[in-house]
């Protein structure tokens, strides 16, 4: 790295063997920036997150009157603290993953046209077809100034094949991107891997196993230009590093613990250590983590994040609900089921609180990550009971540089496609895109309340 006494650009990279860490944006790189991102054009970022086997939907649908101010439902109450940049649209539906002649199979249709839109081929073979995903739509333009052009993240294993859904190939339940009809995009579950990914991979699997071994970071490797840097930098610009390069340490430090982990068993070692923390609620954590240090740094600007598949039996004790969350969510009015799966939906959007919590807490620019974000939280199924698809649970949080105005929900007649609010999305971080699988322009068609029509 080369620093003079002008302005810093905005690709400042730190280099060391085998590791690249960019930086965050900082005071000193404005007037480098100053045609390119100002305060009315900051970059925006979006996330999309999956949650499985629906909802129980009286406990999500907020109650709605028009003009009022949102009352989160129970659901979504640990959102509570972020009320202000919270949009809850209510009645869009994805009719493209009901059966039309396929008979079943709707939990693989649901995870897969969630974000698509469009109807999958019914098929266990190589012949699979989707539609173009929303994420990679975005990607598409919004990733070309970015190093990485979008992350695919889960938390369950990848490499189901097979039938795994009445006949639907196990593609369609192991990811949710597909970068065009017939290119499904793998989803890594391993945070060591996207960590790499993210900053480098710190050269051979030999070196990489010594550095889990003796507790050394990527940071060890670009010490001698971060001393540099920092010499030219104001001291709210050196705060900032310091906070960004701690994070990088704290997740580093969860990793190694993980892979610390597999090192004292008597397994042998893979090439690759094992980097996937035994609590899931830390693995699901520590992955929006590395997806705020992704947007910090601008590394990427799209994610799409599976916290589980369709059809999991992930049990949740330490919320009080140790059975099976697939079983649960077939509840047949049974209130307890019906209390459980609500707790599990509860417990789902703090996740999405946390990790909102944490971009509000990182500034960008004249705002913060939050403010330049939006994320958006759902499933491909509204009642799990009855496989239904209208209707879906979704919220949306951020501020969309400006764009999305909060504290709201919006009650849309129940043929609005999903794939509206898609369209509608692309259109405030500047995609042209006049159609996602079957969407019918950008919401604000056919509501119930006309007045609170518009994202």
């Amino acid at each position: 790295m080369f620093i003079t006494k002008m302005a810093l650009p905005r690709r400042v990279f730190l280099r060391g063997m085998g590791a690249t860490l960019a930086l965050p944006f900082l005071d000193a790189m404005v007037p480098a920036l100053a045609s390119a991102r100002t305060a009315a054009q900051p970059v925006p970022r979006l996330g999309f997150v999956y949650i499985p086997n629906g909802a129980t939907m009286h406990l999500w649908r907020p109650a709605v009157s028009e003009g009022t101010q949102l009352e989160l439902s129970p659901s979504l109450r640990p959102l509570a603290a972020l009320q202000d940049q919270v949009v809850v649209p209510m009645g869009l539906s994805h009719r493209m993953a009901e059966a039309m002649g396929d008979g079943n199979g709707d939990h693989a249709r649901g995870m897969t046209v969630w974000l698509s839109g469009a109807h999958p081929n019914r098929t266990e073979g190589a012949d699979v077809s989707n539609g173009t995903t929303v994420d990679q739509v975005a990607a598409e333009i919004l990733g070309k100034q970015t190093p990485l052009r979008s992350l695919e993240l889960a938390t369950e294993q990848n490499y189901l094949v097979g039938n795994c859904d009445n006949g639907y190939a196990c593609v369609y339940v192991n990811t949710i991107s597909w970068r065009t009809a017939t290119t499904p995009l793998p989803m890594e579950v391993n945070p060591r891997v996207v960590f790499e990914r993210l900053f480098g991979d710190g050269g051979s699997a030999a070196e990489r196993l010594a550095r889990v071994r003796e507790d050394q970071s990527i940071l060890d490797w670009v010490t001698g230009d971060i001393a540099r840097l920092e010499q030219t930098l104001g001291s709210g610009d050196r705060a900032r590093v310091e906070e960004y390069l701690e994070s990088i340490r704290e997740i580093e430090r969860q990793i190694q613990l993980a892979e610390h982990t597999s090192l004292d068993s008597a397994v042998a070692l893979p090439d690759r250590p094992v980097g996937v923390p035994e609590s899931w609620e830390d693995h699901a954590n520590l992955m929006f983590d590395l997806v705020a240090l992704a947007f910090q740094a601008d590394i990427t600007r799209v994610f799409t994040f599976v916290l589980s598949r369709e059809e999991s039996n992930r049990p949740y004790p330490q919320i009080g609900v140790p059975e099976a969350h697939h079983a649960i969510s077939h509840h047949q009015k049974d209130p307890v089921k019906l209390e459980q799966a609500g707790k599990i939906n509860t417990y789902h959007v703090s996740l999405l609180a946390r990790f909102a919590e944490r971009l509000r807490s990182l500034p960008d620019g004249d705002g913060n990550l939050l403010d330049h974000s939006m994320i958006v939280q759902g499933s491909g199924i509204s009642d799990s009971d009855q496989h239904s698809h209208i209707d879906l649970p979704v919220v949306v949080v951020g501020g969309g540089c400006g764009k999305l105005k909060g504290g709201r929900a919006l009650d849309y007649s129940l043929d609005t496609p999903m794939s509206n609010l898609f369209v509608s999305m692309l259109d405030k971080v500047g995609v042209p895109e006049p159609q996602i699988g079957d969407s019918t322009g950008p919401l604000g068609h056919k509501t119930k309340a006309e007045p609170l029509s518009a994202l």
